[in-house]
């Protein structure tokens, strides 16, 4: 039996007490949206930081709303059930929260009106999702789902058998992950991360007409380019070979965190080793999911009384 609590129908319960049938929607259509969010534990303050909370329950707001999901709970109760739940569970290391919205109807069909909505968050421990600092990747054969199939800037939880199929495949081909083309051949993103170019001292990363999720971890790294670094950030459509012949590449997301790719179908990226763009926002970012940078303060909320 589990000991963990989570966070259910706006109340914090023990794990084991929530139940979703073998008929439900979700389960059988997969009819919901998702966020991951991180909260990452510092050893000298013995204080846990939720991070961007409120960005993550807006996107996760604004997904349920596309899919004809839309729930009570405001993005204010969202944050403070996290904070609630993240004590109950006593996490005292950098945790994940992941906060689904889900079609919890029985009866058969895969439709989204009339839906029996249900809100439930849960918390893991996690520190490197990536599992090694440095990635070699392959673009897959796989095509990323377009706006007019299931809305990528959604967290679908339907579309993740996209990414799955994809990671699969380069997987299997010797690669840590992949990268999605569009239907019209432009790079996309990777099987759940943003991706970013340097060249010729720009940086570049696919616009969100090419399919992408409008990252929140993206909307940072641009930000912490344009006004920590000074550098010029493109956003437009990326070709594969560019990546090939690109100075740095490098992923952003919540579980991906900032981590540099040094290879690409099996062509050496730069240097073949972290470059010093990657390196130098990596640690800008890092710095401030602990607070120490008082001018993104506001990203961090403490959960434990001091």
């Amino acid at each position: 039996m589990s000991e963990n609590y989570v966070y259910y129908q706006g109340e914090l319960v023990k794990e084991d007490d929530v139940k979703i049938s073998i008929r439900s929607k979700a389960f059988n259509y997969g009819l919901g949206v998702f966020e991951g969010i991180r909260a990452y534990w510092d050893d000298e303050n013995e204080q846990l930081y939720a991070f961007k909370l409120k960005d993550h329950y807006e996107r996760l707001k604004q997904s349920a709303k596309t899919v004809n999901l839309d729930f009570d709970l405001s993005v204010e109760d969202l944050c403070k059930g996290t904070v609630e739940l993240l004590k109950k569970n006593n996490c005292r290391q950098t945790t994940y929260i992941r906060p689904i919205v889900y079609n919890d109807s029985l009866d058969i069909g895969p439709t989204l009106d009339h839906a029996d909505v249900k809100v439930v968050m849960y918390t893991q421990p996690l520190n490197k999702y990536a599992g090694k600092s440095e990635l070699s990747v392959g673009v897959s054969s796989w095509r990323r789902l377009s706006d007019n199939q299931l809305p990528p800037r959604t967290k679908a939880t339907a579309a993740y058998l996209n990414s799955a199929l994809a990671a699969l495949e380069t997987k299997r081909a010797g690669f840590d992950e992949a990268i999605f083309l569009t239907e019209g051949n432009h790079v996309c993103e990777g099987s759940g991360e943003n991706i970013f170019l340097f060249k010729k001292g720009k940086l570049i990363t696919p616009s969100t007409s090419d399919n992408i999720l409008e990252g929140i971890t993206r909307e940072l790294v641009i930000k912490l380019a344009q006004e920590e670094l000074g550098l010029e950030v493109v956003e437009r459509s990326v070709s594969r070979t560019e990546l090939y012949a690109a100075d740095e590449v490098f992923f952003s997301g919540t579980a991906m965190e900032v981590t540099p790719v040094v290879a690409v179908d099996h062509r050496i990226v730069g240097t073949g080793h972290e470059g010093e763009v990657c390196r130098k926002i990596k640690d800008l970012f890092f710095d401030l999911t602990l607070g120490k940078n008082p001018k993104y303060v506001e990203d961090c909320t403490p959960v434990y009384d001091k």
